[in-house]
């Protein structure tokens, strides 16, 4: 009944989906921007920016994971950085999620990367019980920063 597979252009609608229904989960409907066109361009184009896996069941979009590479300088390796898994509610507890950290810890195994890495909210227990009992550790001692929008702007044109 459970399928995992390698996203195709064709899935560009449902992928949206799913993040829409992410970002309902985590209480940010409104902040979903992105549409078809842009995963189009950024996961399925010359030089994609990021790669996604499919979780079906029964042949339904239930699941997705939207992960791409980044790079350990003291490891000297790659590793995958996990931008997003979710599954539909309707279909949690059927090991899809963990089916889906499988396919990437294989994936990392078999191109020899280093780890798999990814930010949870800190209000979602149920995803982070979860995860410690696949093996995660939380890196408490790092701060997540970020420059956006503005600021983004700001700094880029600090420099002229």
């Amino acid at each position: 009944m459970l399928t995992i597979r390698e996203a195709q252009p064709a899935d560009a609608g449902s992928i949206l989906s799913l993040i829409r229904a992410l970002a309902d989960y985590e209480r940010e409907p409104a902040a979903v921007v992105a549409t078809e066109e842009d995963l189009l361009r950024d996961g399925f184009g010359a030089q994609p920016r990021f790669q996604c896996v499919i979780a079906e069941w029964s042949g339904e979009p239930v699941g997705f994971a939207l992960f791409f590479y980044n790079y350990s300088t003291w490891h000297g390796r790659a590793g995958i950085y996990l931008e997003d898994l979710f599954v539909q509610p309707s279909h949690r507890g059927k090991g899809i999620g963990r089916a889906l950290l499988v396919y990437l810890a294989q994936r990392a195994q078999a191109e020899g990367l280093t780890r798999v890495v990814w930010h949870v909210l800190g209000w979602n227990t149920p995803a982070i019980e979860f995860y410690k009992a696949l093996g995660a550790e939380s890196l408490r001692a790092w701060e997540i920063m970020r420059v956006t929008g503005p600021a983004l702007k700001a700094l880029a044109e600090s420099g002229s």
